[in-house]
């Protein structure tokens, strides 16, 4: 056997390391009910440290208000419109309760599993509804994919963390969840993973904006950096890129800080953080919402979406090039009025319209190609009359991605 010399072999280890790409993994944290200005204003020195060499960026929940998309700023549907990319008219969540979701329109980690069976997805968290009802843990309605690593429902366990009335158990159960992602990103680094978060809604509606929920997410702060440390683990020892993004739900009321669940600007009005810094001109110059963080999940992880599914999506990545954003589209009179916001100068947008919505119940839609223009025209007035229809179905695809609107004509 021949012998390399221990120059020629460390050339080679050198060649092999440079030329491996990274392992992409990803962290998404929902911290609930955290309003923007409160997160702006309390000390939080280990999510600055993120914001500093990251991003953050205001962003909204509650669907597209007063239009068909409008979603009520409750806990369930906000994760929901994180999972599935899309607003409560589609996924069907609208409460709590989660009685009838719409598995038509798949969450992040079906998406996920269908490209990659073999990657590996975690979820830590108090609630079991997340796993088994959101997500739909191995039910064939959702595919059959399991959650490779389940972390949750330990606020069933009444002899671990007796239930008390200031909700200190609720406090208890977010140190183990972060104590099991922690052990977890370090051992084994799941290929994506959901950490959600509890107290600081639980104070919130306890005792209103103050100093509970200040104290709140001051705890919250120091779990993110026993996070970050785990990521910095597994970045410094391991061929890995990570993707963490941390948001909130919803916000809460104007009056006391102590509810939510309606429309008003403080309920809706969220925030993003991430530590990435190379956001893209959407992220940076409009108002992302929180549908558009499954798109920049998949973009990350190089998740290739179905046809289908895509022009379903209300998101747009806030990561990668983009062509069009902020779809708008209104009936005036016998004229169908489509607008968007484009965020290239050349290139065109392709106008697709269907009349029927059959993909809610697993159909197929036929839609008919319109027209084509330039992008930075941003805009195209139709006439309804050619359509033997009162509902319009629009798909606006762009060089770089899609949108969807849809319109009713009014009766």
């Amino acid at each position: 056997m021949k012998i390399l010399p221990i120059a020629c072999v460390c050339i080679l280890l050198s060649i092999t390391s440079i030329g491996q790409e990274k392992a992409k993994k990803v962290l998404f944290i929902i911290a609930d009910g955290i309003p923007a200005d409160v997160i702006e204003r309390v000390y939080k020195p280990n999510i600055n440290k993120i914001i500093e060499t990251g991003s953050y960026k205001r962003a909204f929940v509650g669907g597209i208000k007063g239009t068909y998309s409008q979603t009520p700023t409750v806990s369930a549907p906000g994760y929901n419109n994180l999972l599935t990319g899309t607003w409560a008219n589609k996924h069907q969540v609208v409460n709590n309760t989660i009685s009838k979701p719409n598995y038509q329109y798949w969450t992040i980690f079906r998406y996920l599993k269908n490209a990659y069976p073999n990657k590996k997805t975690a979820v830590f968290s108090t609630w079991t509804d997340n796993r088994t009802k959101l997500i739909g843990d191995g039910l064939a309605q959702t595919g059959g994919y399991k959650i490779d690593m389940a972390f949750d429902g330990y606020e069933l366990d009444t002899l671990q963390f007796r239930h008390d009335k200031k909700s200190n158990y609720i406090h208890q159960i977010d140190e183990l969840v972060v104590s099991k992602a922690d052990s977890t990103i370090r051992a084994s680094a799941p290929d994506l993973s959901w950490v959600y978060l509890e107290y600081t809604d639980d104070m919130g509606h306890q005792f209103g904006d103050g100093a509970m929920q200040d104290q709140a997410i001051g705890y919250l702060d120091n779990q993110i950096k026993k996070l970050t440390d785990a990521i910095a683990y597994r970045t410094k020892n391991f061929a890995e890129d990570w993707l963490l993004v941390l948001t909130t739900d919803h916000g809460r009321d104007a009056i006391e800080g102590k509810n939510h669940g309606a429309q008003t600007d403080r309920e809706r009005t969220t925030w993003i953080v991430t530590n990435q810094a190379n956001t893209n001109a959407y992220f940076k110059q409009s108002n992302p919402a929180i549908v558009d963080i499954l798109p920049s999940i998949a973009t990350f992880l190089k998740i290739p979406i179905p046809e289908n599914n895509k022009v379903e999506l209300d998101g747009v990545s806030f990561f990668g090039p983009i062509s069009i954003a902020q779809p708008s589209a209104a009936i005036v009179n016998d004229s169908l009025v489509i607008k968007w916001k484009s965020f290239e100068k050349k290139g065109k947008v392709q106008v697709k319209i269907a009349t029927t919505n059959a993909f809610k119940d697993g159909g197929e839609d036929v839609y008919e190609n319109i027209a084509t223009v330039n992008v930075i025209q941003e805009g195209i007035t139709l006439s309804t009359k050619q359509f033997a229809s009162n509902y319009f179905k629009i798909v606006l695809v762009g060089t770089n991605n899609s949108l969807n609107i849809w319109v009713k004509k009014p009766a």
